[in-house]
């Protein structure tokens, strides 16, 4: 009798928690993607989120590997879009600097 309850309880459990999950780990990220990728293009910007990243540690100094840039590129897509305008802004003021020097 209590069978009767339980299956249905953990079945409908494991089918919500499997689409939170898919959800959270494949469709939130590729929204994300979506809003800075059309966020650059908006400001008619060329360049990929990695690319970006790339430049604007070099131009601080820091060399950083192809995983941290991945890793970076997806902690601002998800939690801090507008970081990516802000770095292709300095990006642009220092190749103004440059030419002007």
């Amino acid at each position: 009798m209590a069978s009767i309850i339980i299956i249905p309880i953990i079945l409908v459990a494991i089918i919500g928690l499997s689409g939170y999950l898919v959800y959270r780990f494949v469709l939130y990220d590729l929204y994300c993607k979506r809003f800075v990728n059309k966020s650059l293009q908006k400001y008619n910007i060329k360049k990929t989120p990695s690319q970006i990243i790339k430049e604007y540690y070099d131009i601080k100094g820091e060399k950083i590997s192809h995983q941290e840039i991945q890793n970076l590129e997806k902690n601002y897509r998800q939690n801090e879009p507008d970081q990516f305008l802000v770095m292709y802004d300095v990006i642009r003021d220092n190749q103004k600097n440059k030419e002007n020097d």
